[in-house]
């Protein structure tokens, strides 16, 4: 059976003229398998168990086709690694980053949501999208 999110990424191949090939759905289940935010190199790890001849290369191309196809959302905490994260049929949220351990912890607040939409709305600004990143040290490393 073929998941909604195969499904997308296939429609995405298709209509770029590409192939959709055996390890390019092993990345895209390997990526829906982990819940966290995970960067090319942790990904190539949990594929390379069922896919040993998979190259990083094939990791990195897949990552963007995730990402421009709406499945994934790419990441930059500032540690010199992008990551990424699901998107499609998950709801928004925002991150609060430990700068000790590189905890991510995931949060979503009405209030901040009213308050960048009455910014936008008072500087007449239209916000079609925005992120959140909050830097700081977690409650296990004070």
């Amino acid at each position: 059976m073929v998941s909604k999110e195969q499904q997308v990424l296939e429609d995405y191949i298709t209509q770029n003229n590409l192939k959709v090939t055996r390890q390019r759905r092993a990345v895209l289940s390997a990526f829906l398998e982990s819940e966290d935010h995970v960067s090319a190199d942790e990904l190539y790890k949990l594929v390379s168990e069922t896919e040993p001849k998979i190259g990083l290369a094939t990791i990195y191309r897949t990552l963007d086709l995730l990402t421009q196809s709406g499945l994934a959302t790419e990441l930059d905490f500032g540690d010199g690694q992008k990551r990424y994260e699901h998107k499609y049929m998950h709801s928004h949220h925002d991150h609060m980053i430990c700068t000790e351990c590189g905890k991510i912890i995931e949060f979503n607040h009405p209030l901040i949501e009213q308050f960048q939409e009455e910014v936008a709305q008072r500087n007449g600004f239209s916000i079609t999208s925005h992120k959140l990143d909050i830097f700081g040290i977690c409650s296990d490393c004070k």
